[in-house]
């Protein structure tokens, strides 16, 4: 709300300003919209709450874990949990498998969404392009448990029961949604650049990489961490495909290790502490282009 002080010309009543030989203009004063915000407070809180007590509870000694009180903070501070956690189940491998899938999850992700909406979007009045942005959207209602035993029959028999199976099948599932973002802002870029380009004597491909790829960075940040925090935090399809248990994801190490921590409650919330720290640091340092990406393409598309 912008305020201003009254010239000597002005007349203000209540929340109206006069202006002689002027329209009248009127300021509305803002009212705070309590039922919101008193939703997403508590929305808020559903999430800072068990964060706090895995804080707490990861910082604690055995003793203390299982004293009643989770809302109490670590006394004496104990870093035990961590170092348990760590040997207990190998955690510089698994992140690195981890972060390897996740990777080359959003690498291709990105890449294969790109493209294929770029030329969906160009191709729009031909019926192929046009139904298979319809047969992608459609593959988004279907969930992975429906066509996981296929899957994993599949992967078995064609030797892709590992992590490059992992990273095949995330970024199909990972498609449809990618291309309907990157589809929504392909239609606010002009076609006049490309005309330009292609007088130039530019070809279709490098159109696409010297000129339009470049203009979707603020979608292609927004594509990548969606597909980040799916690949980095996904337990059920490493569970189900990677035969290896030396070749298993975080999630699923955890889950293989659950016997462990049930007596051990500083273990094991030390070790979900750990398996989520980089999809919270990837999410606050990148927050900004989510919303900025999503927003520029719902309101230009």
């Amino acid at each position: 709300m912008s305020t201003h002080a009254p010239r000597s010309d002005e007349t203000t009543t209540g929340t109206t300003t006069l202006v002689p030989g002027r329209k009248r203009r009127r300021i509305k004063l803002e009212r705070v919209n309590w039922t919101g915000t008193i939703i997403l407070i508590a929305c808020a809180l559903t999430v800072l709450i068990p964060l706090y007590v895995t804080l707490t509870m990861a910082f604690k000694t055995s003793r203390q874990a299982v004293d009643g009180n989770a809302f109490s903070l670590p006394d004496p501070f104990s870093t035990d949990g961590f170092v348990q956690a760590w040997n207990l189940t190998d955690f510089p491998v698994g992140a690195l498998i981890s972060f390897l899938v996740t990777v080359g999850t959003v690498a291709a992700t990105i890449f294969l969404a790109a493209f294929a909406s770029y030329a969906i979007v160009r191709n729009w009045d031909r019926k192929f392009f046009r139904y298979s942005f319809f047969y992608l959207l459609a593959a988004m209602f279907i969930p992975f448990p429906v066509v996981a035993l296929p899957q994993i029959q599949l992967t078995g028999r064609v030797g892709l029961d590992n992590p490059f199976g992992v990273i095949i099948l995330a970024t199909m599932f990972q498609l449809s949604f990618s291309i309907l973002l990157f589809t929504a802002f392909l239609r606010s870029i002009p076609l006049e650049l490309e005309e330009s380009a292609r007088i130039d004597g530019a070809t279709t491909w490098q159109t696409f990489w010297k000129l339009i790829f470049p203009l979707l960075a603020p979608m292609s940040a927004t594509v990548g961490i969606f597909a980040f925090l799916y690949a980095w935090n996904d337990f059920m399809m490493p569970s189900l495909i990677i035969a290896d248990p030396a070749l298993q994801t975080l999630p699923v190490r955890q889950s293989l290790f659950q016997a462990q921590f049930s007596n051990n409650y500083n273990v094991s919330f030390a070790s979900y502490l750990m398996a989520m720290t980089p999809a919270i640091v990837a999410y606050l340092f990148t927050r900004r282009w989510v919303v900025e990406g999503v927003t520029q393409g719902a309101v230009k598309g």
